[in-house]
């Protein structure tokens, strides 16, 4: 029997060591994060959502990997700094961990085994990740940065979206809304 999320152990950016049952009830979107990636944009994008659909509810919360092509380099201090500076990021912050290959975190894990393969097509990104030399990761790993898993408020996996797909697409949007409705 696989370990629900919402009992894996987590570590803030405060270094405190908590699970996701804390936010058991709120719905969720967890992404991991860089710095230094392209899709770092994305991170306004986020806090947009956050901040529009917080008093329903609703939670992003971000773990910073540096799993691909080492954009998130930085300390956790640096990397909480950067967000806040940069695009006001307010919503939950945690520390680092890896999200692909041997040492995926147990969260991951689970966030992969419940949902194996996001919503849309990826080949654009996958076509442009070959051409700048990467391979990508083929399903169901994580292929990139800031991919997002969308939890309802039970602790269920309920939706995977892809890299490039921006937090504003309708799809998210319809998403979130769909299950802050329940």
């Amino acid at each position: 029997m696989s370990t629900a999320i919402t009992d894996i152990p987590v570590r803030l950016m405060d270094g405190r060591e908590i699970t996701l049952e804390e936010y058991k009830g709120d719905v969720l979107m967890i992404v991991n994060v860089a710095s230094q990636c392209g899709f770092t944009p994305q991170y306004a994008g986020l806090e947009a959502l956050y901040r529009r659909f917080k008093d329903r509810g609703f939670l992003v919360l971000g773990f910073p990997a540096n799993n691909f092509a080492g954009q998130e380099p930085g300390s956790n201090e640096e990397i909480q700094a950067f967000c806040q500076l940069n695009f006001g990021a307010d919503f939950p912050m945690f520390q680092k961990i890896s999200v692909a290959g041997d040492d995926t975190h147990s969260l991951y894990r689970a966030l992969i085994s419940a949902q194996p393969k996001a919503a849309g097509d990826s080949s654009d990104l996958r076509q442009h990740l070959i051409e700048f030399g990467v391979t990508p990761n083929k399903d169901p790993e994580v292929l990139w940065n800031f991919e997002k898993f969308l939890v309802n408020r039970d602790g269920e996996v309920v939706a995977r979206f892809p890299p490039d797909m921006e937090p504003s697409d309708p799809v998210v949007i319809t998403a979130i809304e769909a299950e802050l409705a329940r």
